[in-house]
C-alpha cells in the first residue's frame, strides 16, 4: 500500500506552516509572515503580509490547534470543489482578512484561524441542494457567529475579526461554489 498527496493545496499549506515555524519560529512569523497594523501598500513586503499571515503561527500549540481541523476538513472541501477552488478561497480568505485588519484594526496578525473558519462554514455547504439551505449551515453559522460576537472585544490575543471574515468567506465561497454548480 502507498501513502498519496490526496490533497495537495491543504496538505501543501500545512506542511509549509509546519516547515515555517520550524525552522523559523515566532521571531521569523513576527517579522515576516505578520500582517502589520500600520502597513504601506507601497512596501512589497506589507503587500506579501496581507497573504502570508495566515502561515504564522506564534507557538506550536497555535499552529497544531489550526492544522487538526484544516488537516480534518480540508481535504474533503479540496476533493469536492477541486485544488484550484481551494488554492482561490485560501488565498481570497487572507487577503480578505488582511486588508480588514489593515483597515480596522491597530493590531498585528498571525495564524491561520481565518482559513480555519472558512473551511468550518464553508463544509457546511456541501450538502446544499437546489432550493434548499441545510439546517446544519444556520446552526453553524449562528453558533460560530454568535460565539465571535460575544468575544469581539475581548482582549484576549485572539483575532476574532479574522474568525469572522473567515466565516464570511466561508459563506461567500460556499454560496459561489453551489451556484456555479447549479447553473454550470
Amino acid at each position: 500500500m502507498r501513502i498519496g498527496y490526496n490533497s495537495p493545496v491543504v496538505l501543501s499549506f500545512s506542511l509549509l506552516t509546519i516547515a515555517l515555524f520550524a525552522f523559523g519560529g515566532l521571531d521569523f512569523s513576527l517579522r515576516t509572515l505578520a500582517a502589520q497594523p500600520a502597513m504601506s501598500f507601497g512596501s512589497p513586503l506589507n503587500i506579501a503580509q496581507l497573504f502570508l499571515h495566515s502561515l504564522g503561527h506564534s507557538s506550536w500549540d497555535h499552529l497544531l490547534s489550526n492544522l487538526i481541523i484544516i488537516l480534518l476538513i480540508g481535504p474533503m472541501l479540496e476533493e469536492k470543489y477541486g485544488s484550484l477552488a481551494m488554492l482561490l478561497s485560501i488565498l481570497l480568505t487572507s487577503l480578505a482578512t488582511g486588508l480588514v485588519n489593515a483597515a480596522f484594526l491597530k493590531t498585528g496578525l498571525l495564524g491561520a484561524s481565518d482559513i480555519v473558519f472558512m473551511l468550518i462554514v464553508l463544509a457546511s455547504f456541501v450538502n446544499v441542494r437546489e432550493g434548499r439551505i441545510p439546517l446544519t449551515f444556520i446552526l453553524v453559522v449562528a453558533v460560530y457567529l454568535g460565539n465571535e460576537l460575544l468575544h469581539l472585544d475581548k482582549q484576549d490575543n485572539v483575532a476574532h475579526i479574522a474568525h469572522l471574515v473567515g466565516g464570511l468567506m466561508g459563506a461567500l465561497v460556499g454560496y459561489l461554489f453551489n451556484r456555479q454548480s447549479e447553473y454550470g
